[in-house]
């Protein structure tokens, strides 16, 4: 009985310890972009799809992608911290519960749900940007950007994931 305590206690302190870890580089990739034509490309996205293809727990997908992003615009461009929460926070659920929808990770599932977030960070934040800047017009001129960050999100996360061999690694370290 003591030991079912022990690996249930292990389990979640890798859980907290996974998920802080990956909201710190959610902040961390929040804090700068790339400098690209009108604008800049911001890489959180990556840390988001990969967080939400690996953490088994939508809530702990949330925390990553929707708390993460909304502290990385608050300490950094604080304007669109609470469209953030929402568009990331809910990109982030919708990925892990279709990721991990069959029980075990496949490509297939995460691809459709990075293909699914994609699209609800780019509505999100077209439509956050429109009401923030009361102009749709403003929206409409990002949102080139906002395609282009969310496919290399997209890309990113998946590559990570299964060409780099982060899932398997990462349900190693979870076995443990």
């Amino acid at each position: 009985m003591d030991n079912i305590s022990t690996n249930k206690r292990n389990n979640a302190t890798w859980a907290i310890c996974m998920t802080a870890l990956f909201m710190a580089l959610n902040i961390l990739m929040s804090s700068f972009g790339m400098p690209v034509p009108g604008g800049r490309l911001y890489l959180n996205d990556v840390i988001i799809c990969t967080a939400a293809i690996l953490l088994p727990s939508a809530k702990a997908a949330f925390i990553v992608g929707g708390i993460g992003a909304f502290l990385g615009d608050l300490f950094f461009y604080p304007t669109p911290m609470f469209v953030s929460l929402a568009t990331h926070g809910l990109q982030a659920v919708v990925i892990c519960k279709l990721a991990h929808r069959d029980g075990e990770v496949t490509f297939k599932n995460a691809a459709w749900g990075v293909f699914l977030g994609a699209i609800i960070m780019v509505v999100g934040y077209s439509l956050g940007r429109a009401f923030i800047y009361s102009t749709p017009y403003y929206a409409y001129l990002k949102l080139p950007y906002q395609v282009l960050q969310a496919a290399v999100g997209a890309i990113g996360g998946l590559l990570l994931c299964f060409k780099g061999g982060l899932l398997t690694s990462f349900s190693k370290m979870q076995e443990k």
